[in-house]
């Protein structure tokens, strides 16, 4: 075993002394070490719950036969972070994060690793970690938020108690109003309850072949996540004994796993359930740690070739909770399995020892041949009450489970909601047939205002801004474009530009929330469009286009914009460009000279040097 490099010989009796120090008994020495590697976080919703899950994998592990060691990294909450400067910490921290995962592993020669993160670029700072050393690696997220409820019995989130804060400044809305919301919209520990970013990255990590099933919808409050905790740990171990027996080659690793065959399969669920446009950021990064060739251009290929089935908080009033009761994520790729046959790879090896085909038999609900187990999940429910702890909520597997199957296959009982509310799983996940759009939910933009390109999140356009040309309404900054937005300087018709909020600009490239948000608070969302080289919460709906590559720090165009410029915006032919001629560019161009970073911080000031933009994921370069 790879731990051997540390266990093994008279000249490691050393290392074995400082083992014994941990907690290393006799018994041990013939065991896999295990890494589990944690995410708790006391100030993030999403991990201040890990703490315990973190002890019960370790217990899971020893219970499995391996010797479980378990450490933490860092964590930034977007959501906290967001509008002040501290937000330009939170993409450098996925450098950290992948960083600090490659120290652990390397330095102390861990057999394998499972990887317990919920968060936004937690997630994909574990996943390139993993990549680069590709030690056999389970990812087993920390579950999603409950949506909240206010007395009327409204659901609301997150986004809402941002919205509700930008209607509190303009008057639109009472201090009771907004406190009731702020009160509610948060609910639990978990994930916040939309397809945010975290929740979108944990479900590609289904697809693309290293969680286990269910991992991106089955509550954080629920009881019945423990059955994912003990199977991660008892495949962990497994395949840690199998990589030590058979070498790579035989589809064990991270490497092996995420092939360009499984990015496919994870961005084609992005398209289908109409996730974050930061999805594309991590992936091109995640990919380029696999050593993966993956682009822009290849991803817009397949968003035109994958129907949107899903329609998830904030482009719908659906929630990660109604996910999970109508299927979960292989509900959505058996649709596209049965729909459209051939657009997944179904032969890509996953984390269970089977093929992601095997898998969409096992656990799509929909289908002729899946479990029990997974049928019987598709009841679990929110617990309705203040909760920071994990499993609050009783499983639903310690009652009658076929009672609860019988509840499903009978249809118009499925179709009932506790809240009569209209569920209907079919609407949750729809069918080929009768999917929102015959494209995906995510658009790649080019022209001469973004010659690398820009993404949008079309599942979240109104139809009437899914053409718009307007003039240019400049900001140099998040904060000041959130300030003429609210305080009306921006009309209907506009396009906000926000630029040098780029990775190198920034530095650190802002999510643009409040911005987005705003609008939506101003009532502009369905008359005005905003183009940013910055990025955008996953909670971001309208016409919000990001990503402009190249960015304005290195003389990108949107750099050259001036205001009342036209914008051109054509979201289903791809295009993003500026009424200007290639002289009139070239002419700003060379009049143009690079703005002077003012950086507080080392850190952020290193991170600017090296940070691409993010047509490339925004990875960092040094040589």
């Amino acid at each position: 075993m790879r731990s051997d490099e540390i266990k093994r010989g008279d000249a490691r009796a050393a290392h074995r002394s400082l083992l014994r120090a941990t907690g290393v008994g006799d018994g041990d020495w013939d065991k896999p070490f295990i890494a589990v590697c944690n995410s708790h976080v006391d100030i993030i919703p999403g991990h201040v719950h890990l703490q315990e899950v973190g002890n019960y994998v370790k217990e899971c592990v020893h219970a499995a036969g391996g010797v479980p060691f378990l450490f933490n990294t860092i964590g930034v909450d977007d959501g906290i972070a967001m509008g002040h400067a501290g937000m330009k910490f939170s993409l450098p921290s996925r450098e950290l994060i992948a960083d600090s995962v490659e120290t652990m592993i390397q330095a102390h020669r861990f057999d394998a690793m499972i990887c317990i993160p919920n968060c936004d670029k937690i997630v994909p700072g574990m996943f390139m970690g993993a990549m680069r050393v590709d030690v056999p690696t389970v990812f087993v997220s920390g579950g999603p938020m409950e949506a909240g409820r206010t007395a009327s019995g409204k659901t609301v989130d997150l986004i809402d108690a941002f919205v509700a804060g930008v209607q509190r400044q303009n008057g639109k809305m009472s201090a009771a109003e907004l406190e009731e919301i702020e009160q509610a919209a948060c609910p639990t520990c978990g994930s916040c309850s939309g397809m945010f970013t975290a929740n979108s990255m944990n479900c590609l990590a289904e697809a693309i072949g290293l969680a286990l099933p269910g991992n991106g919808t089955i509550l954080a409050t629920s009881a019945d996540r423990r059955v994912l905790y003990a199977d991660a740990a008892q495949r962990a171990v497994a395949m840690a004994r199998d990589f030590s027996r058979l070498g790579p080659g035989h589809g064990i690793s991270p490497r092996e796993i995420a092939t360009a065959a499984a990015f496919d399969n994870a961005m084609i669920l992005d398209m289908a359930m109409g996730g974050s446009t930061n999805t594309v950021l991590h992936i091109l990064a995640i990919a380029h740690e696999a050593g993966v060739p993956f682009t822009l251009e290849r991803i817009d290929e397949l968003s035109r070739m994958t129907p949107n089935l899903c329609k998830v908080s904030p482009s719908s009033r659906y929630h990660m909770e109604d996910v999970a009761r109508a299927g979960g994520i292989h509900a959505i790729l058996g649709e596209l399995a049965r729909g459209k046959p051939g657009l997944l790879n179904l032969d890509c090896m996953t984390v269970t020892g089977k093929t992601l085909g095997e898998n969409i038999a096992d656990f799509d609900v929909r289908g002729a041949r899946s479990q029990d187990l997974a049928r019987t999940l598709t009841q679990v429910r929110p617990g309705h009450v203040r909760s920071t702890h994990a499993w609050s909520v009783a499983s639903v597997g310690d009652g009658d489970s076929e009672s609860a199957i019988a509840l499903l296959d009978d249809e118009s009982a499925s179709k009932e909601s506790d809240d009569d509310s209209g569920f209907d799983p079919l609407d949750v996940i729809r069918p080929v047939a009768n999917a929102y759009s015959a494209t995906g939910g995510l658009t790649l933009l080019k022209g001469n205002l973004a010659p690398r390109g820009a993404i949008v999140k079309t599942a979240g356009v109104s139809p009437k801004m899914l053409k718009h040309t307007g003039p240019a309404v400049i900001f140099e900054s998040e904060i000041d474009a959130y300030n003429g937005i609210v305080f009306g300087k921006v009309k209907p018709g506009d396009v906000v530009v926000i630029r040098y909020e780029g990775p190198k600009g920034g530095p650190g490239m802002q999510e643009m929330l409040a911005p987005t948000t705003a609008i939506k608070g101003v009532g502009l969302d369905d008359k005005c469009a905003l183009v940013t080289d910055g990025r955008f919460s996953g909670g971001t709906a309208g016409a919000s286009i990001g990503h402009v590559s190249p960015e304005a720090a290195v003389g990108g165009p949107i750099g050259l914009l001036r205001d009342g410029d036209t914008i051109k915006i054509d979201v289903m032919a791809g295009v993003l460009s500026v009424e200007l001629s290639d002289e009139e560019l070239e002419t700003r161009k060379r009049e143009w000279s690079p703005r002077p970073l003012k950086i507080a911080s080392s850190f952020l000031a290193r991170y600017a040097k090296m940070a691409t933009s993010a047509d490339t994921g925004a990875i960092l370069k040094w040589d």
